[in-house]
């Protein structure tokens, strides 16, 4: 099953259990966030990724430019343990990983939950790449991703116990927006994918491509065609 049908079936599901009016609150704030244009400003395929040094889950130093230095890398943006359709997107990229680092890529993800929960969201779903910290989403902000949530959208995440400044040690109440990106070892974006809709996600099997295509022109075809792989 791919991961979209797995969202899709999440999503029925949670329908089934949500009232009207909750539904009502999560959809209009998605709708506004899709009207504000802000993925269209976020950073783009061609532009140069924000670099970054953020501690992971045991408070290690990691930086985007070390882990460039080996080959591409791959950063994706986690909300939090509490978003059931953000922990369905972690087993994919779990699922996936063996085939990204066959392609001498890394793998990283940035959260903006505290520590303690971060090393909660690697134990369930079980991760062998690294979460970082992204206090207060600074570096989401970096590539135009942090948004803060409504009011009434607040209002009802505290009702469901979903209390985000306690959950990340931040009172700010915002959010990155589900997002994607592959980058170049010379730090150039090659594949970015954001969507206001955290119930849509790309599956991680579309990065492999990608991969591919970075692995040969640095093995010497800067100037040849992109070759697609089926």
């Amino acid at each position: 099953m791919s991961l979209q049908d797995r969202l899709d079936a999440l999503k029925a599901q949670l329908a089934s259990r949500n009232s009207p009016e909750a539904q009502a609150t999560m959809r209009r704030a998605t709708e506004a966030l899709l009207a504000s244009g802000m993925a269209q400003r976020a950073i783009r395929t061609g532009d140069r990724a924000p670099a970054f040094m953020l501690p992971d889950v045991n408070g290690a130093m990691v930086r985007s430019d070390e882990l460039l230095s080996r080959g591409p890398l791959v950063v994706s943006f986690y909300r939090g343990v509490w978003c059931p359709y953000c922990n369905l997107e972690l087993q994919a990229l779990q699922e996936t990983l063996e085939e990204i680092r066959a392609r001498g890529a890394e793998l990283v993800v940035l959260s903006p939950q505290s520590a303690a929960n971060s090393r909660r969201s690697t134990r369930i779903a079980g991760l062998e790449f690294p979460m970082l910290i992204d206090k207060a989403n600074a570096v989401a902000a970096a590539f135009g991703l942090r948004f803060k949530l409504p009011d009434d959208l607040i209002a009802l995440y505290k009702g469901f116990g979903n209390d985000l400044a306690l959950a990340n040690g931040d009172d700010s109440w915002t959010l990155p927006m589900p997002a994607r990106f592959v980058i170049d070892p010379v730090g150039v974006v090659r594949y970015a994918e954001v969507n206001p809709d955290y119930s849509v996600r790309p599956e991680p099997r579309d990065l492999l491509p990608v991969l591919d295509d970075i692995n040969w022109h640095c093995a010497g075809n800067p100037d040849g065609p992109v070759r697609r792989v089926t």
